[in-house]
Protein backbone atom coordinates (compact mmCIF):
# COMPACT_ATOMS: atom_id res chain seq x y z
CA UNK A 1 0.00 0.00 0.00
CA UNK A 2 1.18 3.22 -0.74
CA UNK A 3 0.93 6.96 0.40
CA UNK A 4 -1.14 7.73 -2.31
CA UNK A 5 -3.48 4.54 -1.40
CA UNK A 6 -6.66 4.84 0.87
CA UNK A 7 -8.00 2.44 2.25
CA UNK A 8 -11.68 3.32 3.16
CA UNK A 9 -12.98 2.39 6.16
CA UNK A 10 -9.45 1.04 6.91
CA UNK A 11 -10.73 -2.44 5.65
CA UNK A 12 -7.71 -4.81 5.31
CA UNK A 13 -5.36 -2.30 7.32
CA UNK A 14 -3.39 -4.10 10.66
CA UNK A 15 -4.01 -1.07 13.37
CA UNK A 16 -2.76 -3.02 15.98
CA UNK A 17 -1.15 -6.83 17.22
CA UNK A 18 -3.25 -8.53 19.46
CA UNK A 19 -3.20 -11.55 21.81
CA UNK A 20 -6.72 -11.50 22.52
CA UNK A 21 -8.85 -12.15 19.20
CA UNK A 22 -8.14 -14.47 16.20
CA UNK A 23 -10.89 -14.84 13.47
CA UNK A 24 -10.16 -16.66 10.11
CA UNK A 25 -13.71 -15.49 8.09
CA UNK A 26 -12.85 -17.99 5.57
CA UNK A 27 -13.09 -20.58 7.92
CA UNK A 28 -15.65 -19.21 10.26
CA UNK A 29 -13.40 -19.41 13.35
CA UNK A 30 -13.56 -17.46 16.24
CA UNK A 31 -10.40 -17.69 19.03
CA UNK A 32 -10.28 -16.10 22.03
CA UNK A 33 -6.63 -16.26 23.57
CA UNK A 34 -6.12 -19.58 22.26
CA UNK A 35 -9.62 -20.91 22.90
CA UNK A 36 -12.24 -22.03 20.61
CA UNK A 37 -15.34 -20.12 20.69
CA UNK A 38 -17.15 -23.54 20.77
CA UNK A 39 -15.35 -25.10 23.44
CA UNK A 40 -16.36 -21.65 25.56
CA UNK A 41 -20.12 -21.84 24.91
CA UNK A 42 -19.81 -24.81 25.72
CA UNK A 43 -17.66 -25.23 28.55
CA UNK A 44 -17.06 -22.08 30.52
CA UNK A 45 -18.86 -19.10 32.19
CA UNK A 46 -19.26 -14.86 31.35
CA UNK A 47 -16.55 -14.45 34.32
CA UNK A 48 -14.10 -16.98 33.32
CA UNK A 49 -13.98 -15.24 30.03
CA UNK A 50 -13.95 -12.18 31.54
CA UNK A 51 -10.51 -13.29 33.23
CA UNK A 52 -9.33 -14.76 30.45
CA UNK A 53 -9.43 -11.53 28.25
CA UNK A 54 -8.18 -9.74 30.84
CA UNK A 55 -5.14 -12.14 31.67
CA UNK A 56 -4.51 -14.15 28.92
CA UNK A 57 -5.33 -16.87 30.48
CA UNK A 58 -7.95 -19.22 32.57
CA UNK A 59 -8.57 -18.81 35.92
CA UNK A 60 -7.96 -21.17 38.52
CA UNK A 61 -10.84 -21.75 41.27
CA UNK A 62 -9.48 -19.06 43.53
CA UNK A 63 -8.75 -16.56 40.95
CA UNK A 64 -12.11 -17.18 39.57
CA UNK A 65 -13.81 -16.81 42.94
CA UNK A 66 -12.11 -13.32 43.91
CA UNK A 67 -13.33 -12.31 40.69
CA UNK A 68 -16.93 -13.14 41.16
CA UNK A 69 -16.64 -11.81 44.52
CA UNK A 70 -15.38 -8.19 43.08
CA UNK A 71 -18.01 -8.02 40.39
CA UNK A 72 -20.41 -8.54 42.74
CA UNK A 73 -19.26 -6.35 45.35
CA UNK A 74 -19.26 -3.47 42.45
CA UNK A 75 -22.65 -4.03 41.32
CA UNK A 76 -24.24 -1.01 43.51
CA UNK A 77 -24.72 1.92 41.68
CA UNK A 78 -22.78 5.44 43.23
CA UNK A 79 -25.79 7.52 44.44
CA UNK A 80 -25.24 10.29 42.16
CA UNK A 81 -25.71 7.30 39.44
CA UNK A 82 -29.13 6.46 40.34
CA UNK A 83 -30.47 9.77 40.89
CA UNK A 84 -29.35 10.93 37.62
CA UNK A 85 -30.82 7.74 36.35
CA UNK A 86 -34.24 8.59 37.69
CA UNK A 87 -34.40 12.16 36.17
CA UNK A 88 -33.63 11.57 32.79
CA UNK A 89 -35.35 8.34 32.42
CA UNK A 90 -38.07 8.49 29.52
CA UNK A 91 -36.45 11.37 27.97
CA UNK A 92 -33.49 9.56 26.48
CA UNK A 93 -32.70 6.38 24.86
CA UNK A 94 -30.67 3.57 27.09
CA UNK A 95 -27.05 3.72 25.18
CA UNK A 96 -27.21 7.17 25.97
CA UNK A 97 -27.84 6.31 29.81
CA UNK A 98 -25.21 3.68 29.56
CA UNK A 99 -22.62 6.16 28.33
CA UNK A 100 -23.75 8.88 30.57
CA UNK A 101 -23.21 6.63 33.50
CA UNK A 102 -19.97 5.43 32.45
CA UNK A 103 -18.95 9.16 32.12
CA UNK A 104 -20.33 9.93 35.86
CA UNK A 105 -18.47 6.60 37.35
CA UNK A 106 -15.50 7.98 35.71
CA UNK A 107 -15.90 11.39 37.31
CA UNK A 108 -16.28 9.90 40.71
CA UNK A 109 -13.35 7.49 40.27
CA UNK A 110 -10.37 9.52 42.07
CA UNK A 111 -7.86 6.87 40.39
CA UNK A 112 -9.40 7.70 36.98
CA UNK A 113 -5.88 8.68 35.35
CA UNK A 114 -3.85 5.93 37.26
CA UNK A 115 -2.85 4.03 34.00
CA UNK A 116 -1.00 1.55 35.96
CA UNK A 117 -2.18 -2.19 34.93
CA UNK A 118 -3.59 -2.47 38.73
CA UNK A 119 -5.77 0.23 38.21
CA UNK A 120 -7.01 -0.68 34.78
CA UNK A 121 -8.24 -3.83 36.36
CA UNK A 122 -10.19 -2.33 38.96
CA UNK A 123 -11.57 0.00 36.72
CA UNK A 124 -12.76 -3.01 34.14
CA UNK A 125 -13.94 -5.03 36.46
CA UNK A 126 -16.25 -2.18 37.67
CA UNK A 127 -17.48 -1.04 34.71
CA UNK A 128 -18.17 -4.75 33.94
CA UNK A 129 -20.28 -5.01 36.82
CA UNK A 130 -22.10 -2.08 36.94
CA UNK A 131 -23.57 -1.71 33.04
CA UNK A 132 -26.03 -4.54 33.82
CA UNK A 133 -27.34 -2.57 36.88
CA UNK A 134 -27.31 0.66 34.62
CA UNK A 135 -29.77 -0.94 32.62
CA UNK A 136 -31.93 -2.99 34.48
CA UNK A 137 -32.64 -0.18 36.74
CA UNK A 138 -33.16 2.33 33.27
CA UNK A 139 -35.88 -0.39 32.27
CA UNK A 140 -37.62 -0.78 35.82
CA UNK A 141 -37.78 3.18 36.35
CA UNK A 142 -39.47 3.59 32.92
CA UNK A 143 -41.95 1.10 33.61
CA UNK A 144 -43.21 3.19 36.71
CA UNK A 145 -41.11 -0.10 39.06
CA UNK A 146 -38.65 0.42 41.75
CA UNK A 147 -35.32 -0.87 40.71
CA UNK A 148 -34.39 -4.79 41.73
CA UNK A 149 -31.21 -4.62 43.85
CA UNK A 150 -28.97 -6.91 42.48
CA UNK A 151 -28.24 -10.63 44.33
CA UNK A 152 -25.39 -12.05 45.16
CA UNK A 153 -26.34 -15.39 45.12
CA UNK A 154 -26.27 -15.22 41.40
CA UNK A 155 -23.93 -14.96 38.62
CA UNK A 156 -23.14 -12.06 36.12
CA UNK A 157 -25.62 -13.22 33.85
CA UNK A 158 -28.22 -14.48 36.07
CA UNK A 159 -28.34 -11.52 38.33
CA UNK A 160 -29.05 -9.05 35.21
CA UNK A 161 -31.97 -11.24 34.35
CA UNK A 162 -33.59 -11.43 37.58
CA UNK A 163 -32.96 -7.28 37.89
CA UNK A 164 -34.57 -6.69 34.79
CA UNK A 165 -37.57 -9.00 34.78
CA UNK A 166 -37.50 -9.41 39.11
CA UNK A 167 -38.16 -12.94 38.51
CA UNK A 168 -35.42 -15.04 39.27
CA UNK A 169 -34.27 -16.95 35.51
CA UNK A 170 -34.53 -20.90 35.21
CA UNK A 171 -31.57 -22.94 34.75
CA UNK A 172 -31.70 -22.62 30.91
CA UNK A 173 -32.55 -18.80 30.79
CA UNK A 174 -29.53 -18.28 32.65
CA UNK A 175 -26.94 -20.53 31.16
CA UNK A 176 -28.56 -18.97 27.27
CA UNK A 177 -27.81 -15.47 28.24
CA UNK A 178 -24.33 -16.74 29.78
CA UNK A 179 -23.33 -17.95 26.19
CA UNK A 180 -24.79 -15.05 24.68
CA UNK A 181 -22.38 -12.83 27.05
CA UNK A 182 -19.76 -15.06 26.18
CA UNK A 183 -20.27 -14.56 22.58
CA UNK A 184 -20.56 -11.26 22.26
CA UNK A 185 -17.73 -10.45 24.67
CA UNK A 186 -14.58 -9.84 22.34
CA UNK A 187 -14.21 -9.55 18.56
CA UNK A 188 -11.41 -8.19 17.35
CA UNK A 189 -10.62 -4.44 15.79
CA UNK A 190 -13.95 -3.73 14.87
CA UNK A 191 -15.53 -0.06 14.75
CA UNK A 192 -15.69 0.35 18.57
CA UNK A 193 -12.84 -1.00 19.58
CA UNK A 194 -10.36 1.24 17.76
CA UNK A 195 -12.51 4.03 18.92
CA UNK A 196 -11.45 3.11 22.50
CA UNK A 197 -7.85 2.30 21.23
CA UNK A 198 -8.11 5.92 19.74
CA UNK A 199 -9.12 7.86 22.56
CA UNK A 200 -6.66 5.86 24.96
CA UNK A 201 -3.45 6.26 22.98
CA UNK A 202 -4.06 9.91 24.01
CA UNK A 203 -3.18 8.54 27.39
CA UNK A 204 -7.04 9.81 28.26
CA UNK A 205 -8.60 7.64 30.99
CA UNK A 206 -10.70 4.16 30.86
CA UNK A 207 -13.97 5.48 31.38
CA UNK A 208 -13.43 8.26 28.12
CA UNK A 209 -12.32 5.08 26.25
CA UNK A 210 -15.21 3.32 26.93
CA UNK A 211 -17.57 6.42 26.86
CA UNK A 212 -16.33 6.43 22.91
CA UNK A 213 -17.09 3.09 21.84
CA UNK A 214 -20.64 3.08 23.36
CA UNK A 215 -20.98 5.96 20.73
CA UNK A 216 -19.87 4.51 18.21
CA UNK A 217 -21.70 1.11 18.96
CA UNK A 218 -24.54 2.68 19.24
CA UNK A 219 -24.29 3.11 15.66
CA UNK A 220 -26.79 1.42 13.65
CA UNK A 221 -24.05 0.27 11.25
CA UNK A 222 -22.21 -1.56 14.51
CA UNK A 223 -23.89 -2.36 17.09
CA UNK A 224 -27.70 -1.88 16.09
CA UNK A 225 -28.22 -4.92 13.80
CA UNK A 226 -29.99 -7.29 16.44
CA UNK A 227 -32.89 -4.32 17.07
CA UNK A 228 -33.25 -4.23 13.33
CA UNK A 229 -33.52 -7.85 12.94
CA UNK A 230 -36.24 -7.50 15.54
CA UNK A 231 -38.12 -4.70 13.76
CA UNK A 232 -37.86 -6.80 10.55
CA UNK A 233 -39.19 -9.94 11.89
CA UNK A 234 -42.08 -7.89 13.52
CA UNK A 235 -42.38 -6.13 10.53
CA UNK A 236 -42.88 -9.70 8.92
CA UNK A 237 -45.50 -10.24 11.16
CA UNK A 238 -46.32 -13.71 9.77
CA UNK A 239 -44.55 -16.61 7.71
CA UNK A 240 -47.37 -15.86 4.63
CA UNK A 241 -45.91 -11.98 4.37
CA UNK A 242 -42.22 -13.14 4.10
CA UNK A 243 -42.01 -13.27 0.04
CA UNK A 244 -43.99 -9.64 0.11
CA UNK A 245 -41.80 -8.15 2.67
CA UNK A 246 -38.34 -9.18 0.66
CA UNK A 247 -39.27 -8.65 -2.35
CA UNK A 248 -40.28 -4.58 -1.32
CA UNK A 249 -37.13 -4.39 1.02
CA UNK A 250 -34.82 -6.00 -2.57
CA UNK A 251 -36.68 -3.65 -4.43
CA UNK A 252 -35.90 -0.91 -2.26
CA UNK A 253 -31.91 -2.02 -2.27
CA UNK A 254 -31.99 -2.40 1.57
CA UNK A 255 -29.51 -4.77 3.31
CA UNK A 256 -31.85 -8.40 5.10
CA UNK A 257 -30.63 -7.46 8.38
CA UNK A 258 -28.59 -9.98 10.43
CA UNK A 259 -27.55 -11.46 6.94
CA UNK A 260 -23.37 -10.89 5.97
CA UNK A 261 -20.56 -9.96 7.80
CA UNK A 262 -17.92 -7.38 7.28
CA UNK A 263 -15.12 -10.43 8.24
CA UNK A 264 -16.97 -13.85 8.35
CA UNK A 265 -17.00 -15.26 4.23
CA UNK A 266 -19.04 -18.41 5.79
CA UNK A 267 -21.89 -18.63 8.92
CA UNK A 268 -20.86 -16.74 11.77
CA UNK A 269 -19.93 -19.55 14.36
CA UNK A 270 -21.52 -17.10 16.89
CA UNK A 271 -24.40 -17.73 14.91
CA UNK A 272 -24.38 -21.45 14.41
CA UNK A 273 -24.46 -21.53 18.67
CA UNK A 274 -26.90 -18.77 19.08
CA UNK A 275 -29.07 -20.86 16.62
CA UNK A 276 -28.98 -23.96 18.45
CA UNK A 277 -29.88 -22.43 21.82
CA UNK A 278 -32.61 -20.84 20.06
CA UNK A 279 -34.09 -24.19 19.74
CA UNK A 280 -33.50 -25.21 23.04
CA UNK A 281 -35.32 -22.25 24.61
CA UNK A 282 -38.11 -22.50 22.03
CA UNK A 283 -38.68 -26.14 23.22
CA UNK A 284 -40.09 -24.29 26.68
CA UNK A 285 -41.00 -20.71 25.96
CA UNK A 286 -44.41 -19.16 25.37
CA UNK A 287 -42.83 -16.54 23.15
CA UNK A 288 -41.15 -18.55 20.33
CA UNK A 289 -42.87 -16.69 17.46
CA UNK A 290 -40.24 -14.48 16.57
CA UNK A 291 -37.65 -17.46 16.51
CA UNK A 292 -39.75 -19.58 14.26
CA UNK A 293 -40.08 -17.37 12.16
CA UNK A 294 -36.49 -15.97 11.48
CA UNK A 295 -36.26 -19.98 10.77
CA UNK A 296 -38.69 -19.19 7.96
CA UNK A 297 -37.11 -16.10 7.03
CA UNK A 298 -33.48 -17.97 6.80
CA UNK A 299 -35.15 -20.89 4.92
CA UNK A 300 -37.03 -18.78 2.85
CA UNK A 301 -33.63 -16.78 2.00
CA UNK A 302 -31.86 -19.60 1.31
CA UNK A 303 -34.08 -20.63 -1.84
CA UNK A 304 -34.71 -17.19 -2.93
CA UNK A 305 -30.56 -16.57 -3.12
CA UNK A 306 -29.63 -19.74 -3.97
CA UNK A 307 -26.50 -20.36 -5.39
CA UNK A 308 -25.44 -16.62 -4.04
CA UNK A 309 -23.61 -16.71 -0.35
CA UNK A 310 -26.33 -16.71 2.46
CA UNK A 311 -24.64 -16.22 5.67
CA UNK A 312 -26.66 -15.32 9.10
CA UNK A 313 -24.15 -13.93 11.72
CA UNK A 314 -24.48 -13.41 15.63
CA UNK A 315 -27.52 -10.68 15.28
CA UNK A 316 -30.00 -12.80 13.01
CA UNK A 317 -30.45 -15.13 16.00
CA UNK A 318 -29.65 -13.06 19.21
CA UNK A 319 -33.09 -11.03 18.37
CA UNK A 320 -35.31 -14.17 19.01
CA UNK A 321 -32.95 -15.53 21.60
CA UNK A 322 -33.35 -11.94 23.44
CA UNK A 323 -37.35 -12.34 23.32
CA UNK A 324 -37.88 -15.50 24.51
CA UNK A 325 -36.04 -14.33 27.44
CA UNK A 326 -37.63 -10.96 28.07
CA UNK A 327 -35.77 -8.57 26.81
CA UNK A 328 -37.04 -5.34 25.27
CA UNK A 329 -35.84 -4.55 21.94
CA UNK A 330 -34.31 -1.12 22.47
CA UNK A 331 -32.25 -2.82 25.13
CA UNK A 332 -30.49 -5.93 22.65
CA UNK A 333 -27.83 -3.17 22.14
CA UNK A 334 -27.31 -1.90 25.53
CA UNK A 335 -26.34 -5.78 25.67
CA UNK A 336 -24.09 -5.88 23.33
CA UNK A 337 -22.46 -3.30 25.46
CA UNK A 338 -22.44 -5.37 28.33
CA UNK A 339 -21.17 -7.57 27.04
CA UNK A 340 -18.24 -6.16 24.61
CA UNK A 341 -17.12 -4.21 27.81
CA UNK A 342 -14.53 -7.10 28.50
CA UNK A 343 -13.13 -7.46 25.37
CA UNK A 344 -13.10 -3.16 24.86
CA UNK A 345 -10.97 -3.00 28.22
CA UNK A 346 -8.84 -5.83 27.36
CA UNK A 347 -7.84 -3.91 24.27
CA UNK A 348 -7.44 -0.96 26.43
CA UNK A 349 -5.02 -3.02 28.55
CA UNK A 350 -3.15 -4.08 25.48
CA UNK A 351 -2.58 -0.16 24.54
CA UNK A 352 -1.57 1.63 27.58
CA UNK A 353 0.72 -0.94 28.14
CA UNK A 354 2.31 -0.37 24.49
CA UNK A 355 0.82 3.16 23.93
CA UNK A 356 1.33 5.11 20.79
CA UNK A 357 -0.86 7.80 19.75
CA UNK A 358 -3.18 7.00 17.20
CA UNK A 359 -2.45 9.84 14.22
CA UNK A 360 -3.02 8.30 11.04
CA UNK A 361 -2.63 10.71 7.83
CA UNK A 362 -5.06 11.67 5.19
CA UNK A 363 -4.74 12.00 1.46
CA UNK A 364 -5.19 15.31 0.21
CA UNK A 365 -7.70 15.92 -2.66
CA UNK A 366 -7.98 19.64 -2.54
CA UNK A 367 -7.25 22.76 -4.51
CA UNK A 368 -3.91 23.49 -5.53
CA UNK A 369 -2.20 26.79 -4.21
CA UNK A 370 -4.62 29.65 -4.39
CA UNK A 371 -4.04 33.72 -4.08
CA UNK A 372 -6.16 34.88 -1.28
CA UNK A 373 -8.25 37.78 -2.36
CA UNK A 374 -9.61 40.85 0.58
CA UNK A 375 -13.31 40.04 1.06
CA UNK A 376 -14.32 43.20 -0.73
CA UNK A 377 -13.00 41.92 -3.99
CA UNK A 378 -14.76 39.03 -3.57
Amino acid sequence: MTSETVARGLEGVNVAATKLCRIDGQKGELIYSGYDIYDLADHSTFEEVAFLLWNLRLPNAAELTALQDNLRAERPLPDLASRILREIVGQIRPMRALEMSVIISGALDPQSSDLTNAQLKVTAARLTARMPTVLATYHRLRQGLEPVAPRDDLGHSANFLWMLNGREPNELEARVFDVAMILHAEHEMNASTFSALVTASTLSDMYSAIASAIGTLKGPLHGGANEAVYKLVDAIGTEQNIPSHVEALLARGERVMGIGHRVYKTTDPRAIILEKLGHELAAVSADRKYFDLSLKLRDYLARKLEGKPLYPNVDFFSASVYKMLGIPSDLYTPIFAMSRITGWTAHLLEQYADNRLVRPNALYEGAGNREYVEIASR
